[in-house]
């Protein structure tokens, strides 16, 4: 596994995260909310579906409410991904939370933008890629070390089907 702390240069491209699941009816719960990608981004999106692993972190990959090629959730408490989302606003201009020099980390050759939660949970989005990728991570996952090692399990994916770029 390959951690580097990193500082996107410019403008952060795009890498987005979506939530989506594959299981028996048995293990489906609410998911998380199903994003809207451009049809650009759905085709990327719909090949990451394709690529998932079957397990994150050790968590088993379940079913989900709503289905949906752009969501995917593994164990109880999930860790989610959603693709295809919106821009972060710490990457956006002119938003309150606007951050260009926020600290993204490199988890084997996929950059990811971290983001403390008030829950405890961790959101890390993709960057540098033609459609968002946002994965949460639960804080039972993460730990009070914010361990976001969990990730590794999807970088392959990730990186097969959304290419470098910028959105």
């Amino acid at each position: 596994m390959k951690y580097s702390l990193r500082r996107p240069l410019g403008l952060p491209a795009v890498a987005l995260l979506l939530t989506s699941v594959a299981c028996s009816a048995a293990d489906r719960q609410a998911g998380p909310a199903v994003p809207t990608p451009s049809a650009a981004q759905a085709g990327l999106c719909r090949a990451l579906h394709k690529e998932l692993p079957e397990a994150v972190d050790g968590k088993k990959r379940r079913t989900a409410d709503p289905v949906s090629d752009f969501t995917a959730v593994w164990g109880d408490p999930a860790i989610s991904l959603r693709c295809g989302v919106p821009r972060p606003k710490i990457l956006t201009p002119g938003t309150e939370h606007y951050n260009p020099t926020a600290d993204a980390v490199e988890i084997d050759g996929v950059e990811w933008l971290p983001e403390q939660q008030p829950d405890g949970s961790v959101r890390c989005t993709t960057t540098l890629r033609l459609a968002f990728v946002e994965v949460t991570l639960p804080k039972e996952v993460v730990g009070n070390a914010v361990q976001i090692g969990a990730l590794t399990d999807l970088a392959d994916a990730v990186k097969k089907t959304i290419p470098v770029g910028v959105v």
